[in-house]
């Protein structure tokens, strides 16, 4: 069960590293999502998770399940909602300003005059 949930975390930042590395804005905010997902993934596994156990120490338990890494993932899912939420909106707003989703566009150098040629 190790490999596989080491497997998924491995495939999800791989192919989040590799959108985030591309030319164009949406499959950046498609590789942040992906790699969000990774951490949450690996921050719930880091849990030692245990099933049918209470979440607390009662008396007379011995096993409980550590609630703090499924705070922390509920918390960055929020967090990663609202940020993908932000950036979306900034990228429609640089598209919708300059027709061109590029993330890396560069600015032009102004031609030069005939007169400075002399």
């Amino acid at each position: 069960m190790e490999l596989l949930v080491a497997s998924a975390i491995g495939i999800l930042t791989a192919a989040g590293l590799y959108l985030v590395l591309r030319l164009r804005t949406f499959p950046v905010i498609l590789g942040m999502s992906l790699l969000t997902y990774a951490v949450n993934v690996f921050l719930f596994a880091s849990g030692r998770l245990t099933i049918g156990a209470p979440p607390i120490l009662q008396d007379g338990v011995s096993a409980y399940t550590d609630p703090l890494p499924q705070a922390l993932v509920l918390t960055a899912i929020v967090i990663s909602f609202g940020m993908t939420a932000v950036v979306v909106v900034i990228a429609l707003g640089a598209y919708l300003g300059s027709d061109d989703d590029h993330v890396d566009d560069q600015t032009e150098e102004p031609a030069a005059k005939p007169e400075d040629a002399a």
